[in-house]
Parts: C-alpha cells; sequence; structure tokens
C-alpha cells in the first residue's frame, strides 16, 4: 500500500510503486481535472503540483511521491488558494481556453510560476515565457496565456 497526500487529503492505494500519479489520480480516485495528453512529459496537459513544483503525473511514479504533498486542478478551482483563484479569474477575463484540454496543465504551471514570484514582483514575458515552456496548446492561446499569467501576477501584488 502506498500513502499518497492529495489535495490535504489522506488516500491508501494499492497499486505498484511504478505506477504514474495521472492513473491514480483519473482511474483510481476519479480525479479527472488532470488530462492524459501524450504520456511522455512533453505536452503539459498532466501538470500536478508535488510539494509546490509543477511536475508531469503521467511519467511521475507514485514511489516518488510518496509522504509528499500532491495538490491537483481540482484544489486550485475550490477558492481555498489566492493565487490558484487570481489565475482562474484571469483566465476568465482573457478567454484565455479554446478546446480547453490543455487547461489545466497550463493553469497548474501558471500556479506553480506566480507563487515563487517574490512578493510585489511583476513577470517579465520572457519569464512567463520560460516557466510555461512545455505546455502546449494546439489551439495556439499562449499570447492570451501570457496575458491571463501577467493579469494574475498584478492582482496578487
Amino acid at each position: 500500500m502506498t500513502l499518497l497526500n492529495i489535495n490535504g487529503q489522506e488516500y491508501e492505494v494499492g497499486l505498484g510503486p511504478e505506477t504514474p500519479i495521472l492513473w491514480v489520480l483519473r482511474d483510481t480516485l476519479g480525479m479527472s481535472g488532470t488530462k492524459f495528453g501524450c504520456g511522455a512529459a512533453l505536452c503539459g496537459a498532466c501538470t500536478v503540483h508535488v510539494d509546490g513544483e509543477a511536475i508531469r503525473s503521467c511519467s511521475t511514479p507514485i514511489s516518488a511521491v510518496e509522504s509528499r504533498k500532491i495538490t491537483t486542478i481540482e484544489k486550485t478551482t475550490d477558492g481555498s488558494d489566492r493565487v490558484g483563484a487570481a489565475v482562474h479569474a484571469a483566465w476568465m477575463k482573457h478567454d484565455v481556453a479554446q478546446c480547453g484540454y490543455c487547461q489545466s496543465g497550463q493553469i497548474m504551471s501558471a500556479t506553480a510560476f506566480l507563487a515563487t514570484l517574490s512578493l510585489g514582483a511583476l513577470p517579465t514575458s520572457e519569464e512567463i515565457d520560460s516557466a510555461m515552456a512545455g505546455n502546449i496548446c494546439r489551439c495556439g492561446t499562449y499570447a492570451r496565456i501570457r496575458a491571463a499569467i501577467a493579469d494574475a501576477a498584478s492582482t496578487l501584488i
């Protein structure tokens, strides 16, 4: 049995240690917000936080995250996370989502990035692009994503 802390709750799962976090979230726990994209950690659709750091859940085994705090997109939408709330509001304001498939991964990468900023710091476009590198949007909404992140950062000052 593996003990996982997901969104502040403890879950005991009886799966092999090599099982990717993504499949525990989606198939075992029914948390469908985290998406399967490429399965090779290249697209970012499966991004979650582990101890505040954005990681790809499709290629990270549960053995690597036991006793660590996993946060999923579901937690960023529950109103308890100031950064998550700012990002979600900015996403809506800038009408970021088109097809929406990549958006949970985009939001998780954006919230991890914004959480690392010093209080009062506004990120440059280059810093945003660097933080979001590896998150692919097939619809090409990168300009809206960048604008939303900058907007969210300005509301967090």
